[in-house]
């Protein structure tokens, strides 16, 4: 049975042959669908402020694909996709030339039952996704009625965060 998906893409560094990040991101929606994934959707490229370290604003977009794989393999694929654009292991928040994230999953939580994931271990839904407007806001494009817990929904994810706060 296939499984719905949103993936975060980034990209903040030029790649030899794609280009700047924005060309790249394109690129690795190819990739992706060479790779055997279905994408259904995908975002408009948004540009955003490097967040940490990272030095260089990132292009930022989300796409909606389905796949029969479950959580860990695709993230193994999608981590293979990474090295094939030259990622490389290396410090959190730093540059890179593409990153790929599991966002949300049809099936729910992952892992699944009552188990909490490993502070480093692979979390559905994406354990930052609601503080992250690069995340959110191409999501919302794409999937704004995606169930995220409960009866939250991406629209309302992204809502709360852009909410103003009282000074």
């Amino acid at each position: 049975m296939p499984y719905l998906y949103a993936i975060a893409l980034g990209s903040n560094r030029r790649h030899g042959r794609h280009g700047g990040p924005r060309e790249t991101i394109a690129a690795a929606g190819i990739a992706l669908r060479a790779a055997g994934l279905t994408i259904l959707r995908i975002s408009p490229i948004i540009d955003t402020p490097a967040l940490g370290p990272a030095g260089r604003g990132f292009a930022n977009a989300a796409a909606v694909i389905e796949t029969p794989l479950d959580p860990p393999a695709l993230l193994t694929l999608l981590k293979r996709v990474e090295r094939r654009f030259g990622r490389r292991p290396g410090r959190r928040w730093g540059a890179r030339v593409l990153d790929l994230d599991i966002i949300l999953w049809s099936g729910g939580r992952w892992p699944q039952g009552t188990r909490r994931a490993a502070p480093h271990a692979l979390a559905v839904p994406h354990r930052a996704h609601g503080q992250r407007a690069f995340v959110l806001t191409p999501l919302l494009a794409i999937a704004p009625d995606w169930r995220i817990a409960g009866a939250r929904t991406v629209r309302h994810a992204h809502a709360r965060l852009n909410a103003r706060r009282p000074a």
